[in-house]
Order: structure tokens, then C-alpha cells, then sequence
């Protein structure tokens, strides 16, 4: 079973915590990783996109021109997707982008994501994540410290004075367990998570999906 170490701010070692294996040391195919990253974003489309068709482009009731006589072809608008400032034919219309993808499926994307930034060393164990006054300047100096320049932030519970603090920094997005995804997790450069959200992202892989 892996360890990690236990740090604080100051980058000091104060204990060690165990890595369920089920969640954090699993094999890792990119097949499914990609595919769980693919519906995460289709489900985030907004899909308002239109464009106006000819019934509703304004003006077109007059006939551009005559019908014969003129050596051009007979339009009847001058709104026909045809003409210059017409409407446009088959654009884009308002549509739902989002699909169904099996709960085991998301929960094995989660466990894959989570094993391969345990295997690539990109795990972080804080002891817990405090802001004093919810200053970013605060928060940067204390991220700093621990070498972390691009991060993707976990807690059991979120902490309004750390949310403030972390709200204004673009490099960096902070979350509960429960908002832990694996577009953001393969997104940033690291993952710092505290001590006591570890178990509960354990328990929350391991209650959504298969054990193996």
C-alpha cells in the first residue's frame, strides 16, 4: 500500500497517510480516460448557438427584381440563403449536447485519474487548508512555499476564508470532494489534497463504481 507524506505549510513532514490501492493504484488506460474527459465537456456545452433562417431575417416581402428580362436567375426574397444578407441554411440551432455515460464507467475514469497522478508523483497531502483573513496574497505565499505553481485543490469541507483566498488566482481551483472530476484532476499540474479528504475520496470511488 503507497504512503505519502503529511505537510504543512512550511513543507515540514508531520506524519504519513495510506493510499487505498483500489482508488490510487489501479491501471490506467487512456481510452477511458478520454472518454469520461469527453463527456464531462459535452455535458458543459451550452448549445445556444443559432443563426437566423430566412423566416427570421427581417425585410424580403418585395420581390428583388423582375422575373423575366433581367439574365439573372428568379428569386422571390431577398432573404433566400441565395442572397447577400439572406438567411442562413442549415446553421446551427439550439440543441443539448450532454449524453448518458454508466456510473461505473465515470466512477473507473475517477480511480484512473487518481492513480496516474499517484504514480506520477503528483500528489500533495496538506495537513489541512486554513486561510487567516482569505487573502490571495496569503494563500500564493503559503502555495509557494510548498512548490506549487498550478494546482488543483481538495478539502472534506470547504472553507470560506480559503475559497475567498483562492477565488482570485487563475492557476488554481478549489473544491470539496464531492466536486473532484477528471478534467480538472488531468487539467492541472498537481493535485494537494488534505489529509481528511483522502478517505473520503476513497470512500466516494469505491461506493460509485467497481472495486477492481
Amino acid at each position: 500500500m503507497k504512503k505519502l507524506d503529511i505537510i504543512n505549510w512550511k513543507k515540514e513532514s508531520i506524519g504519513q497517510c495510506e493510499l487505498d490501492p483500489a482508488v490510487f493504484d489501479i491501471e490506467v488506460k487512456n481510452e477511458v480516460l478520454h472518454e469520461v474527459t469527453q463527456w464531462q465537456l459535452a455535458s458543459r456545452r451550452q448549445g445556444t448557438h443559432m443563426t437566423k433562417t430566412r423566416g427570421l431575417v427581417s425585410g424580403g416581402g418585395k420581390k428583388p427584381f423582375k422575373q423575366k428580362g433581367t439574365g439573372n436567375a428568379r428569386q422571390g426574397s431577398s432573404r433566400s440563403p441565395l442572397m447577400p444578407g439572406g438567411g442562413k441554411l442549415f446553421g446551427p440551432v439550439p440543441r443539448d449536447y450532454s449524453y448518458s455515460l454508466p456510473k461505473k464507467m465515470r466512477a473507473l475514469g475517477l480511480k484512473m485519474a487518481l492513480s496516474y497522478l499517484s504514480n506520477e508523483g503528483r500528489i500533495l497531502v496538506l495537513d489541512k487548508m486554513t486561510s487567516k483573513e482569505g487573502k490571495s496574497k496569503e494563500l500564493v505565499q503559503n502555495l509557494k512555499n510548498i512548490g506549487v505553481a498550478k494546482a488543483f485543490l481538495v478539502d472534506s469541507e470547504v472553507s470560506e476564508n480559503f475559497l475567498r483566498a483562492s477565488n482570485n488566482l487563475k492557476n488554481f481551483k478549489y473544491v470539496p470532494v464531492e466536486g473532484v472530476n477528471v478534467f480538472d484532476l488531468l487539467k492541472y499540474d498537481q493535485l494537494v489534497v488534505t489529509e481528511a479528504s483522502i478517505k473520503k475520496l476513497s470512500e466516494r470511488c469505491l461506493s460509485q463504481g467497481i472495486r477492481k
